[in-house]
């Protein structure tokens, strides 16, 4: 079940950050395992982190100095309130999958691909289960997106093997791969994610460059 697929990948990358050390890089710009760790335990113990985190901008020196300040317990002591979720709504398995799930999934993937750490090929659950939040959450993938009349027709491949269309734009990009690989894509990490995409070159160029909504 997805109520515990999200404590599932929490785990996986909690166990993962201390097996690679507070310096180990990650997809996420400069930040190493130690800033990501801080970035989420911020995120789920500190409301006024949301705006640096939702909007960037004039708010994210202040959420920078929240994680600066969370750094302060130390690595191992960070990981350890990542791993365990504050009381609150996060301690109801619904609200904290719905809130976490893809969170975690990939952050995973942001700290294991750097790292020599590949696609996964033992997670049918998890895909299944990200493909369903991917079509649920289709309405935004193409809300910050300018690439035109550029539609997406997103395959997943594997157990799931499915399709779904985002867009209504006549020039169509197909994008096939895992349902794991599909959210990365999506998350802004294409030139990590391991998938095929078939369109014309100017338009699939489009889409690797393109800022997606979710």
């Amino acid at each position: 079940m997805s109520d515990d697929l999200d404590l599932r990948e929490r785990h996986g990358l909690c166990n993962l950050m201390l097996g690679l050390g507070p310096d180990a890089p990650t997809l996420c710009g400069d930040w190493t395992a130690f800033d990501l760790a801080a970035h989420l335990s911020v995120r789920e113990r500190n409301p006024l982190s949301a705006p640096g985190i939702l909007f960037g901008g004039p708010f994210e020196g202040f959420t920078e100095a929240l994680m600066a300040r969370e750094q302060k317990r130390g690595f191992e002591a960070v990981v350890a309130r990542v791993r365990n979720p504050p009381p609150g709504p996060l301690s109801i398995p619904a609200v904290r999958s719905a809130m976490s799930l893809i969170e975690f999934t990939v952050h995973h993937e942001d700290l294991r691909r750097p790292n020599g750490l590949g696609p996964r090929n033992d997670i049918d659950d998890l895909n299944e289960a990200i493909w369903q939040k991917i079509k649920q959450l289709s309405g935004l993938i193409l809300r910050r997106a300018r690439i035109g009349d550029i539609s997406l027709q997103l395959h997943a491949t594997g157990a799931v093997d499915s399709s779904h269309r985002v867009g209504k734009g006549s020039r169509v990009v197909e994008i096939r791969g895992p349902a794991v690989e599909l959210l990365l894509y999506l998350y802004g990490r294409q030139a990590s994610a391991e998938v095929e995409t078939i369109g014309e070159d100017d338009d699939v160029a489009t889409a690797a460059d393109a800022n997606f909504g979710i």
